[in-house]
C-alpha cells in the first residue's frame, strides 16, 4: 500500500501494482500489439509494394512500428484515464503522484519512455523497466518517474475530495481571478494549509498563511485584500478555483427556472 495527498489534500491509500500482475497485464497489450501491427503491416502491403527498396513501403512500415510501439499506450491510456485493455483486466491503471487521473501529457511521456528506454530501443526487452521498478519503493519504471505516475491497483473507490467554503464577503474579489494561472503544486500547498490549519500553532498560521498569501498573489498578478487574514484570502481563492473546475460547460449547463409567485 502507497499513501497519496489528492489535489484536494485528501489522504488515500492504494496498493501499488508490481511486476508480476503489470507483467502480466504487459503480455496482454503485447498480444493485441502484435495483432496491430500483422493488420497495419498488411494494409502497407495492400497500398504499396512491398519492397524493402520501395520508400513508401519503408515509410508506412516505420509508421505503422511507432503506432504500435507509442500510439497503442498513449491512446488507450488517454482514452481510458490511465488504463490499456491489459490494465483492465487486471484491474490496474496509472493515476498522477498525488493519486488524480492522468491526462495525454502524461501518458505521452510514458509512452516515448517506454519505447526508447524501458522496454525496446534501448530497453533490452524490458530488463530497464524491471530493474528500475525493482529498486523503487512504489514500483515505478522509468516512464513512471519522468511523467510523475504509479501504476495501482483501482479496486476501492476513492474518497470524496473536501471542497472549500469561501467567505461571502471575498466572492466579489475572488471571482475577478483567474485561478487557471494558479500552478497545482501550489495550489496543493494551500489546500494542505487550509486543511490542517487547526494543527497547527497561531504562529505557524500566520507566517505560514502570510507565504501561502504573497506567493498565491504574486501568481495570480494581483494585491492581496487589505484587513483579511490568510485564511480567508486563501480559502476564498481556492474555493474559487474549486467552483470553477466543478463547473460545467457552458452548453450542458442546467437553464435556471423561475417560479411565478403565488397570486
Amino acid at each position: 500500500m502507497a499513501e497519496f495527498t489528492t489535489g484536494e489534500a485528501v489522504a488515500i491509500e492504494l496498493p501499488v501494482a508490481r511486476i508480476p500482475t503489470r507483467g502480466a497485464a504487459f503480455v496482454l497489450d503485447l498480444l493485441l500489439q502484435a495483432a496491430l501491427a500483422i493488420v497495419l503491416f498488411a494494409l502497407s502491403m495492400l497500398l504499396v509494394d512491398g519492397n524493402d527498396a520501395n520508400p513508401w513501403f519503408t515509410t508506412l512500415t516505420m509508421i505503422s512500428l511507432v503506432t504500435v510501439l507509442v500510439g497503442y499506450p498513449v491512446a488507450w491510456e488517454t482514452l481510458l484515464r490511465g488504463a490499456t485493455p491489459g490494465k483492465l483486466v487486471l484491474g490496474l491503471r496509472v493515476v498522477r503522484a498525488d493519486g488524480g487521473p492522468v491526462d495525454f501529457r502524461h501518458a505521452l511521456t510514458r509512452g516515448l519512455t517506454g519505447a526508447i528506454v524501458d522496454f525496446w530501443m534501448l530497453g533490452l526487452f524490458g530488463v530497464i523497466a524491471v530493474v528500475s521498478s525493482t529498486c523503487s519503493p512504489n514500483g515505478r519504471r522509468v516512464g513512471d518517474v519522468l511523467a510523475g505516475t504509479v501504476v495501482v491497483h483501482m479496486r476501492q473507490r476513492l474518497s470524496v475530495p473536501a471542497l472549500a467554503i469561501p467567505p461571502v464577503w471575498l466572492t466579489g474579489w475572488s471571482a475577478e481571478l483567474d485561478p487557471a494561472a494558479l500552478p497545482e503544486d501550489l495550489a496543493l500547498a494551500v489546500r494542505q494549509y487550509l486543511t490542517r490549519i487547526n494543527s497547527l500553532t497561531p504562529a505557524a498560521q500566520h507566517d505560514l498563511g502570510q507565504a501561502l498569501v504573497a506567493a498565491v498573489c504574486a501568481r495570480l498578478r494581483v494585491a492581496p485584500p487589505p484587513g483579511y487574514p490568510p485564511v480567508q484570502i486563501l480559502g476564498s481563492v481556492i474555493a474559487e478555483r474549486q467552483r470553477r473546475s466543478l463547473q460545467p460547460p457552458a452548453a450542458f449547463a442546467p437553464r435556471p427556472v423561475r417560479f411565478a409567485p403565488k397570486s
